[in-house]
């Protein structure tokens, strides 16, 4: 591990860093007279590199060493592949997922399931329980949205993803979804990943729309900390001045986050446009970008739905979605899971 301290500092902060430098099994030798550059040598630990960053005393980690958090690719180690029903993200597999924003009508639900999975999707998306900005805005079908998805799963056989937001709701939202959704404004919630990290279903993990990479990757952190190796990453725009878009749908990162972690990254394009008109195209720019699938918004009559009916997309527009995702899977040397392609 490669450390700067702090410059002209006192000798109690830097005893402090010898200290845990000790206590952690490093052997310290400085690199310049200053003493202000330190080499650590000594086999490193996932949790090493916060401690050092929780002294004062530490101005940066300039190399972690041998002390990677869990999060963080290492040469030579495989991308994680994390299933989910049918679907696959990650390690050369992409996959998509679509529904409604909100579950709200048990047939309509049924209606939009069976459309999705015809054009593509091994993934249905609804929300049960929907985090909203005014507490006076529709918040969800909650216990009879799992019950309507549950059996919506049962008939269609598509794997389900929809979001938690309560640490007293994880062991009920578990018992239905495939795929356990944190959202954007839980990010940071570290109790709510703390409780999903007990678990060892597959976790979708929304980026914070102010989140840094490393804070969102950090995020993951405690659900990987927990046991739980199961995480899906999702870009889903931050938060940016011009109100042509509902959020800035950040390409860049999903390529950084593709060197940065082992992970799968996907985008969500539907939240990041906030509008049904330019879903497609941010669709096409995330997979391009390196994402291991995307996660849209499909609604048959969206002028009834109480939650995000603006920014949902038909079923038409949905097949040229998928149409786009296989072949930009299969530039990218990837593997689309689908239906159609897994009963071969």
């Amino acid at each position: 591990m490669l450390v700067r301290l702090r410059k002209n500092l006192p000798e109690p902060e830097r005893a402090a860093v010898l200290a845990l430098a000790r206590e952690l099994g490093y052997a310290v030798r400085a690199l310049e007279p200053q003493r202000e550059l330190l080499e650590l040598s000594g086999r490193g630990a996932p949790d090493h590199r916060s401690r050092f960053e929780d002294l004062v005393g530490i101005e940066a980690i300039l190399d972690a060493g041998e002390a990677r958090e869990r999060f963080q690719r290492a040469p030579g180690a495989p991308d994680t592949l994390v299933q989910v029903g049918e679907g696959r993200f990650g390690a050369g597999h992409a996959t998509v997922i679509a529904g409604p924003c909100a579950v709200e009508d048990e047939a309509r639900l049924l209606e939009i399931a069976r459309g999705v999975r015809a054009h593509g999707a091994t993934v249905l998306r609804g929300g049960a329980y929907k985090p909203r900005t005014s507490p006076y805005s529709f918040q969800g079908s909650r216990e009879r949205g799992l019950e309507m998805l549950a059996r919506v799963k049962l008939q269609t056989g598509l794997a389900v993803v929809t979001e938690v937001l309560d640490t007293r709701d994880v062991d009920a939202v578990a018992e239905v979804a495939d795929l356990i959704q944190v959202g954007s404004r839980n990010m940071a919630n570290s109790a709510l990943l703390a409780e999903v990290g007990r678990l060892r279903k597959p976790v979708l993990l929304k980026r914070g729309f102010s989140a840094t990479l490393r804070e969102f990757c950090l995020a993951a952190e405690y659900v990987l900390a927990g046991g739980n190796p199961h995480v899906v990453l999702c870009e889903r725009g931050i938060r940016g001045f011009d109100p042509s878009t509902r959020n800035v749908l950040d390409v860049g990162a999903v390529a950084a986050l593709k060197r940065m972690t082992h992970l799968p990254v996907i985008v969500d394009p539907s939240h990041a446009a906030g509008r049904a008109d330019l879903v497609r195209a941010l669709a096409r720019a995330g997979l391009a970008a390196g994402a291991d699938g995307i996660m849209v918004d499909v609604h048959t009559a969206p002028s009834e739905a109480h939650c995000d009916g603006h920014q949902a997309i038909s079923l038409e527009e949905f097949a040229r979605i998928s149409a786009d995702a296989r072949a930009l899977a299969s530039l990218d040397g990837k593997r689309l899971s689908t239906f159609v392609e897994l009963a071969r």
